[in-house]
């Protein structure tokens, strides 16, 4: 019987690693865009020439052509026979608007901006073992990763949570939402207009990120029924009084001592019948998995976040520490994105 699996070459490897190359020229031509105002004025001004957009930005005219046809090449803008670009399709969403769902460049700047600076750090860390916590980065780290999860919270506030039994019901008669690691509360605004009716809040230990989120509440209005606490999660809302308990890229950045703990707590936050939401990412248990197009995006968190503490948990972990934390179900779980695990449990 032949086998299927195609033989490995030399050049096939070599392949890869300048295919590997490409996408680091190609994610810090997006960051330049994005820094720029390139996807910007493109999105304002489809069909604008090289000479006009160096113009209008203050820009080299040599150095803006050679963006767009290298940008061009890679299928970021199309153009006409006359060198008059335009965004490719959806990339207006993905690379030009912060609000919408598809949003990336945050994303992208994760990287060129604080994934390059750690790795810098990665030769004296794997010798030493030392650690940079995310947290303290600052307010720019914080909209970093703020912008880079927003999808998964609105996805998080306008299809998961709705789908949950009884969920939407109780939250629209007056019920409360906890979010464990609300960061700059994002998701919290966006929760708050899904769920009007609902009692909104939010804990964290970032102080950085909860300054941004305070003003991010005021400023959508929404204050008199949201509120953000710092500090541990038992200290935001009283006990068996929570009607759903949310965690968005998360819980793999609570260490492995603690992180038992805190999922005990925000058990003890929900009310019978309440709901406990995660959304995270589920690390390999076996080499096996590591080869899998499902662990692709948990394995490049894992190396990316390696030396700011995080671990992520492998599915065992998951549900271990659902069950110690005293829930009786298997978690229901879904894959949703490039590789996020979305895990729903009911208290009893």
């Amino acid at each position: 019987m032949n086998d299927p699996t195609p033989a490995i070459t030399a050049d096939a490897q070599v392949a890869r690693i300048f295919e590997w190359r490409r996408g680091f020229n190609t994610i810090h031509l997006i960051d330049l865009g994005i820094k720029l105002g390139l996807f910007a004025a493109l999105a304002e001004r489809p069909g604008s020439t090289a000479e006009s957009l160096a113009q209008s930005l203050s820009l080299h005219g040599p150095y803006v052509r050679t963006w767009l046809w290298t940008a061009h090449g890679l299928g970021i803008v199309d153009a006409d026979g006359d060198e008059r670009f335009r965004l490719a399709p959806y990339m207006d969403q993905i690379l030009a608007n912060a609000t919408h769902p598809r949003y990336l460049g945050g994303y992208v700047q994760l990287g060129t901006e604080v994934a390059a600076e750690d790795f810098g750090r990665c030769v004296d860390a794997f010798r030493t073992g030392q650690v940079a916590p995310f947290q303290g980065r600052g307010e720019r780290f914080a909209r970093l990763i703020a912008e880079s999860t927003w999808g998964l919270q609105v996805a998080t506030a306008k299809k998961i949570l709705p789908g949950l039994a009884g969920l939407k019901e109780r939250l629209e008669s007056g019920g409360t939402l906890l979010e464990v690691g609300c960061g700059t509360g994002n998701f919290l605004v966006q929760a708050a207009k899904s769920f009007p009716g609902a009692r909104i809040v939010g804990v964290d230990i970032d102080a950085d990120s909860l300054a941004v989120a305070r003003r991010r509440i005021a400023e959508a209005g929404v204050e008199a029924r949201v509120s953000v606490v710092e500090g541990d999660v038992g200290a935001a809302v009283p006990a068996g009084s929570a009607d759903v308990a949310v965690m968005i890229e998360v819980l793999h950045e609570i260490g492995p001592s603690i992180r038992g703990q805190v999922v005990k707590s925000a058990a003890a936050c929900l009310a019978p019948g309440g709901w406990m939401a995660i959304v995270d990412e589920t690390y390999p248990s076996t080499l096996a998995e590591s080869r899998l197009p499902d662990f692709r995006f948990p394995l490049q968190t894992g190396i990316e976040e390696l030396t700011w503490g995080n671990v992520l948990p492998t599915r065992a972990e998951q549900e271990s520490l659902l069950r110690d934390a005293g829930f009786e179900a298997s978690p229901d779980r879904a894959l949703i994105g490039e590789g996020f695990t979305v895990l729903t449990v009911r208290k009893p």
